[in-house]
């Protein structure tokens, strides 16, 4: 029998055996280290809006475009693809339907969850950025609402207001920026710790646009000159990547104060590695952005930095994919691609996807809640109300708001200093298509209207303010609302569309209650940030009241939203100094209840508004849904042309004077004055022209025509020559055969 090993000189092999063995597994030696690949995906998801389920609340009806049950799929496929992934959200959550409405309407008790967070809670956020819309249901409402969400907020330019001018000692509202240790795997099987820095930035504007939540409890800062102070505070505390998920817009390319869309800006600020960005409702990468200074499509890069913006009520999901080198005791980013994935065939309308069943189930009990709420009617309606048209003419879901504002503003300045005076009605067409798309257009049928149709009517939860205006203020505030529309030239050939697609529809203010047209031959009096740029430009022209002229110091009442107000929109003179009564009621409840107190509404536009005529006869088109066109009028000055782009189909206008008789009655008189034409051929076109007028006012058309033909015969008779010059001959030859073409 052979003998055992002796312990103690196993023990001394086994030591030297080991010396020249490397380990393996998950601990890695320092050249392996060093060398060590990461590749890290970040998803985005941004403005869900409430849109939770795969539900279309203000048509009544399922929908396959939106809805963050059907981007939870994507989100499960897409990391299922990628070793190590993260999950951000880039805000406006808590509003923008009317879940979201149900919700904040009954409020929230102690402990109980928002649906909004029943659903995110379980794909597993990692972190989420406030959004302007947060604001709407008030600060309390904010703090109960993202107190149950599973994922840190983190917000930069947001501070309490503690009263004093010193910014030195200004305390942020939410936490401004969180370095998380993320647990990953490299490329080699090996476990890395990756400090991935995350920091949020919202528009500085929510003090305008929120100003009764907000003013006094807090103040903003810009969004570049935050991020230029807190980027290096990140990069001193250790973050290895740093993530910005601005709720902004990607903005000018130059810097500007306190900017609203700042993305662009932010590219430039040294030690962002990343950018999942929102509020304007696009989706980055793609062709929207083709063409600007440092925007690599294919790369999905601006000014060499991976960005990343996720369309809106989660019709995408946003992808960032960074190859990160371990670099000593850093990390840095070798390479990068972004790109959205949609949850539905923009093309053909069919979902590329199914929902998520567990986000269904979350939210099952609130949304069962929401669709009682949104059937329960108010009474009914003697005409369909819709939007198709609303930015080319007079609208009906313009009007009914106006209706009820100026219904709801008279009885509430009875007793009061202010009755009496003149009331006027600002409301402006919210679903008017634009980056809504060709579906995002108000239509309410003829008959009983329900809750779900004031909510498709005014989709947003503003309370009612009333401003006290003279008649000088009021002729601006309609001319910064005629920047909706593109300066059009009257003698081109060429089509020319109407509208300008980069002024947001709610931003065109029709006020009622006045009379005026809209000329669009002149250029914009201000631009779009409020800034007089033609300071002799006169678009709005006929400005009356009760039949006659609009003086400047005339002063009146106008029924707007608390965000017009307070000076949402930048428009002039509206800087919330104005406001003279504060009825605690929303916009969309005094129209409910103006419904509910006429039982039958009739909301036929009263064509308070029209654009003037023009010389000349242009093509001008303008884009609506395809839906509009059974309510295209057979003598109204709207035509269908076709297919347009993008599910839009495409519409023309004409607004050029029309031909009438007083046409050559008026160019014959003015040629006699000049000299141009002599008797007797002036007598024998002036009688030819009377004779013709008597008859159409006997109702004979063809007897009219008849005299106009006999008009063409003594204009053209070459012994009449002498007596008219070859200028007015062309002119009148040219308006007597337009007219006839006309009564034709």
């Amino acid at each position: 029998m052979r003998r055992g090993i002796n312990g103690k000189v196993f023990f001394f092999i086994l030591i030297a055996v080991l010396m020249f063995v490397p380990f393996s597994g998950n601990t890695t030696n320092a050249e392996t280290t060093e060398n060590s690949i990461v590749n890290l995906r970040l998803m985005e998801t941004t403005d869900i809006h409430v849109n939770l389920v795969n539900y279309n609340y203000y048509q009544d009806t399922p929908t396959n475009q939106y809805g963050l049950a059907l981007t939870a799929t994507l989100i499960k496929q897409a990391r299922s693809e990628s070793t190590n992934s993260m999950l951000f959200d880039n805000g406006d959550l808590l509003q923008g339907n009317p879940l979201g409405d149900y919700v904040a309407r009954n409020g929230l008790e102690e402990g109980e969850v928002h649906p909004v967070y029943k659903a995110m809670n379980l794909l597993n956020y990692d972190a989420a950025n406030i959004g302007n819309h947060e604001f709407n249901y008030g600060i309390d409402f904010l703090k109960e609402a993202i107190d149950d969400a599973n994922f840190p907020y983190i917000n930069a330019n947001v501070y309490y207001d503690d009263g004093d001018s010193d910014p030195t000692n200004d305390q942020h509202f939410f936490e401004p920026y969180k370095i998380m240790q993320k647990q990953v795997v490299d490329t080699n099987g090996s476990t890395q710790t990756v400090d991935v820095g995350v920091i949020g930035f919202v528009p500085p504007q929510i003090m305008q646009w929120d100003k009764a939540n907000l003013e006094g409890n807090v103040i903003t800062k810009g969004i570049y000159e935050t991020a230029s102070k807190y980027v290096p505070i990140m990069k001193d505390q250790g973050a290895d990547i740093i993530v910005a998920i601005p709720h902004s817009g990607l903005g000018s390319v130059e810097l500007q104060e306190r900017e609203e869309n700042a993305t662009y800006n932010l590219t430039e600020v040294e030690g962002i590695d990343a950018i999942m960005f929102g509020h304007a409702h696009e989706a980055f990468p793609s062709e929207t952005f083709a063409g600007i200074p440092g925007v690599n499509l294919e790369k999905g890069t601006i000014n060499g930095v991976p960005s990343v913006e996720a369309g809106y009520w989660g019709n995408h999901l946003g992808i960032i994919d960074l190859k990160l080198e371990k670099n000593g005791e850093d990390w840095d980013v070798i390479d990068s691609s972004a790109d959205v994935r949609a949850i539905y065939d923009e093309t053909t309308g069919e979902a590329l996807v199914e929902p998520d069943q567990e986000i269904l189930d979350a939210v099952s009990e609130e949304h069962q809640a929401t669709l009682e709420y949104i059937r329960s009617e108010v009474g009914e309606t003697t005409a369909p109300i819709y939007s198709y048209f609303a930015l080319v003419k007079d609208d009906p879901s313009v009007q009914i708001v106006s209706n009820a504002q100026k219904w709801y503003t008279k009885e509430a300045i009875e007793g009061t200093e202010y009755e009496g005076l003149p009331i006027l009605s600002a409301a402006a067409p919210f679903k008017a298509g634009g980056r809504g798309g060709p579906g995002y257009y108000t239509y309410i049928p003829e008959g009983p209207v329900a809750i779900k149709n004031i909510a498709d009517l005014y989709v947003y939860p503003n309370t009612l303010k009333v401003v006290k205006l003279n008649g000088e203020q009021i002729r601006q505030w309609l001319e910064m609302s005629a920047g909706q529309f593109n300066q059009i030239n009257p003698e081109s050939s060429e089509p020319q569309s109407m509208v300008d697609l980069d002024f947001s529809t709610y931003n065109f203010d029709v006020i009622d209650g006045v009379t005026y047209e809209i000329d669009v031959t002149e250029p914009s009096r201000y631009n779009n940030d409020g800034e007089l740029i033609n300071p002799n430009a006169q678009r709005i022209t006929n400005l009356r009241y009760n039949g006659e002229p609009v003086q400047d110091d005339q002063a009146f009442l106008v029924a707007t939203n608390n965000y017009r107000a307070s000076g949402g929109g930048n428009f002039p003179n509206l800087d919330g100094s104005q406001i003279v009564l504060s009825p605690q009621i929303q916009n969309r409840q005094a129209v409910i209840q103006y419904i509910q107190e006429n039982g039958t509404i009739d909301p036929s536009a009263d064509g308070n508004w029209s654009f003037a005529q023009m010389e000349g006869d242009p093509q001008l088109t303008f884009q609506s849904s395809p839906d509009a066109q059974p309510f295209i009028q057979s003598d109204g000055n709207i035509t269908y042309i076709g297919e347009g782009t993008n599910g839009f189909a495409k519409y023309g206008i004409d607004l050029s004077k029309p031909v009438t008789l007083s046409t050559p009655q008026e160019d014959v008189a003015d040629f006699v004055e000049a000299g141009k034409i002599d008797h007797p051929l002036a007598v024998q076109l002036t009688n030819k022209l009377k004779q013709a007028e008597h008859q159409l006012e006997k109702g004979h058309k063809q007897q009219a025509m008849k005299k106009m033909e006999g008009f063409l015969k003594h204009l053209n008779n070459k012994a009449m020559d002498k007596f008219i010059t070859a200028d007015a001959k062309e002119n009148l030859n040219n308006a007597a055969n337009e007219l006839l073409d006309s009564w034709k």
